[in-house]
């Protein structure tokens, strides 16, 4: 398993980060959260009162101000530069900017540039929403992980209150369904499912299922 990389995309709060994570801690490989980078680049462009008409400035500041990944007992951290931004990015104010700043394509092409070199080295299980489409097209195991809107606002939710952050229900369902729509209509890199990639719908299944599952794929590759 140590040079596999496995990709796995899918829409908001589909599970991508959670399986992800568990997966690369059961056969010990890396696990990128590239959802995070694209949310420290909306979180740098708030904090600068910058839009999605300046891509040169945004990533600029992530050049002065490096993405990095850490752990702790509560699970990984983020940083950009030395600031740990772990909490911050998760903010609604970034959740709700963020499919705008991703779809800036120099954003996305400094990002894709950066995500790639980290999976050069192989052993890697890295989600997304175009992993297995743009970022790794020749991943050795491409997954795309769905679940109903309701499904994804209830986890969510829960998420956002374990957390602190104050959350309406019926706003939040809307947000995912806007979220989609973007997501998949934007001109760069919308999310899509791969052809080759291998559709996990996640409604009403455990986590715990929906990680055996992808194991026993990555197993028999």
């Amino acid at each position: 398993m140590k040079n596999i990389r496995i990709a796995i995309d899918g829409p908001a709060s589909s599970g991508k980060s959670t399986v992800a994570k568990l997966i690369a801690k059961d056969f010990d490989i890396i696990y990128l959260d590239t959802g995070a980078m694209y949310r420290v680049a909306t979180y740098i462009a708030l904090c600068n009162g910058l839009d999605d008409s300046d891509g040169a400035g945004i990533i600029r500041l992530l050049k002065e101000n490096p993405i990095a990944f850490g752990h702790s007992p509560e699970g990984q951290l983020v940083y950009t530069g030395e600031v740990d931004v772990t909490h911050a990015i998760r903010q609604n104010d970034v959740t709700n900017a963020v499919s705008k700043i991703s779809a800036v394509p120099e954003i996305r092409a400094y990002l894709v540039d950066v995500q790639r070199e980290i999976a050069s080295h192989g052993g890697i299980v890295m989600d997304g929403r175009d992993i297995g489409t743009v970022v790794l097209p020749d991943a050795e195991l491409k997954i795309f992980l769905v679940a109903s809107v309701e499904e994804r606002a209830q986890r969510r939710y829960k998420e956002n209150l374990q957390k602190g952050i104050d959350t309406d229900y019926d706003l939040l369902k809307f947000e995912i369904s806007e979220r989609d729509r973007k997501d998949s209509t934007r001109q760069v890199s919308p999310l899509k499912q791969a052809s080759d990639a291998i559709l996990i719908d996640t409604t009403g299944i455990s986590i715990a299922e929906v990680v055996s599952t992808i194991e026993d794929y990555a197993r028999k590759i």
